[in-house]
Order: structure tokens, then sequence, then C-alpha cells
């Protein structure tokens, strides 16, 4: 996996932080720097955490997966991305409890990174994957949006949360496909 699409693929998978990270922007009256690092550490933090547990599953059961590794990549990516897709229209808003504490940071942390946890198991099933370099990038690029959502949340309000699920999903379901073409030698890259 190049850098271009692990960039690619840390912005997708960052979305839903960065959606929920403008809901806690919306939700604090005076923004601090503070809301913005506390946000990026909990989000980044878990993005990097959770495809790491993933691809440690993902290399337990590689033997048994290996004919239909990019099957499973192309149906778990694509079905991120549709869930992803299906919030951005959703009506009913997500918690922002304007807290920053762990009771109100923790369980976002975890239903935002729950996506990337099916990322490490992909991740354990391509062979070109360096798993620490992954992980902190895509650590580093959640961090990076989640905080400037905050602040964006502050400034601006709802208006782009649902767009920015919908792109995360679209790339999301583009990779999948790339994974499956690329396998089945459709494409080349």
């Amino acid at each position: 996996m190049g850098i271009v699409e692990l960039f690619i693929l840390a912005v997708g998978l960052s979305m839903d932080a960065f959606a929920v990270s403008v809901c806690k922007g919306l939700s604090v009256k005076k923004i601090q720097i503070k809301h913005a690092l506390i946000t990026g550490l909990w989000f980044g933090g878990f993005q990097s955490l959770m495809p790491l547990i993933g691809y440690f599953l993902g290399s337990a059961f590689e033997k048994y997966v290996t004919g239909v590794d990019h099957y499973i990549a192309f149906i778990l990516l694509g079905a991120i991305g549709a869930n992803m897709i299906k919030e951005s229209f959703s009506e009913e808003e997500h918690s922002s409890d304007c807290g920053f504490g762990i009771k109100a940071m923790f369980p976002m942390a975890v239903a935002t990174s729950i996506d990337a946890l099916a990322v490490g198991i992909t991740f354990a099933l391509l062979a070109d994957v360096k798993i620490v370099s992954a992980v902190s990038f895509i650590g580093v690029t959640t961090f990076i949006l989640s905080s400037v959502g905050v602040k964006l949340g502050n400034l601006f309000g709802a208006k782009y949360k649902s767009k920015a699920e919908f792109a995360g999903g679209i790339i999301l379901i583009l990779l999948g496909l790339k994974i499956l073409l690329e396998h089945l030698g459709v494409i080349t890259f």
C-alpha cells in the first residue's frame, strides 16, 4: 500500500471522527486549544489502536482466508463506506455531550474507530502494509482532522457534518473496489 493510498484511507477513516469533532465544537461556547487537543488525542489514539488490534486478529486467521482476502477487504470496506453514506443522510443527531472527560470521550472514540478495526483486519491480508507506519499515519491524520473539526464546528456549525461522512464513505468504497480489481488483475497501480 503506497503513501497516496494510505493517505486516502486515513482521511476516509477520519471522517467519522471529524464529524463528531464538529459536533463537539458546536457544544462549546468558548473554544480553547485544550478542547481541540483532547479531542484529537482521543480520536487519533483510538484510530491508531483499533487497526493495530484488527491487524493482529487478521494475522491470527490469515491462513484460513488467504484465498478470499481480496473479497473480504472489498466487503468490509464497502460495508463500512455504505454505512457512513447512510449515516450522512440520517436526520438523527449523534450525541455531542459537551464534556471532554473520559465519560464523554471514551464511548465516542470507540464508536468512531470501529471501522478502523475492520480496516486493520484488511491490513493483515495485504502483503505490502507496514503496520506501524500505517497506524501511525492514520492516528496523526485523525488527530489533525479532529482537532481542526472542533474549531470548525465552533465556527461554522453542523453545515458540513453530513458531507464529511458522505465523502468518507465514498473513499472507503472506492478503496475496497481498487483492492478487489487489483487482485483480479483488472487494474494495476
